[in-house]
């Protein structure tokens, strides 16, 4: 074979190659994933009447108790007890159970949880079998967190007045006792 033909032969495939690569197709465009089905929990709403905590204007979460877009600003609506956890954390595990035992209190202020670093479905059966029963919010990006100045040792907790003020309790830092809930929660 002389090298004119095999150089022939070599534009020919070149010519079919980029032909069937430029060839237009009737391809099926990817059907969109339908949305995850909503964990079903026996956990509040975590909606919640008040006015909107305006430091947490626009920040969303995810409400535990179906899986929805929860507005941060109106679930923190003061006066709240909003506690910081994970499901990571040992010292978040015995807390969480007190907490829900003062909010099952006549007169508690209203408790709302915040998840961070976890996922939803670990997250779900923590407050299952620890028979947490308060609103329960997942903050998947951090952003709650940024915006509530979380420190890096869990847990954290906030008590925000019906003004919106923020006050972080420090004394005790982990909840014993229902007694030093409603402590933190007087001063």
């Amino acid at each position: 074979m002389s090298v004119k033909i095999r150089w022939a032969i070599v534009a020919l495939v070149l010519v079919v190659a980029g032909a069937i690569a430029f060839w237009p197709r009737d391809e099926e465009k990817p059907q969109a994933a339908p949305p995850p089905e909503p964990i079903k929990t026996d956990l509040p709403t975590c909606s919640r009447q008040g006015v909107a905590l305006e430091t947490m204007q626009g920040l969303k979460a995810t409400c535990l108790a179906d899986g929805g877009v929860a507005d941060v600003a109106q679930a923190f609506a003061g006066p709240v007890l909003v506690n910081v956890w994970a499901t990571w954390c040992a010292p978040c595990q015995e807390e969480l159970p007190v907490l829900a035992a003062y909010a099952a209190e006549p007169g508690a202020i209203p408790v709302v949880t915040l998840a961070v670093e976890s996922d939803q479905t670990t997250a779900i059966a923590m407050l299952t079998n620890l028979n947490v029963r308060v609103p329960a919010l997942l903050d998947g990006d951090n952003s709650v967190r940024r915006a509530l100045k979380v420190p890096a040792i869990l847990p954290a907790s906030y008590v925000i007045d019906a003004q919106g003020t923020v006050n972080f309790v420090n004394d005790p830092r982990v909840f014993k006792s229902v007694a030093d809930v409603r402590r933190a929660v007087g001063q």
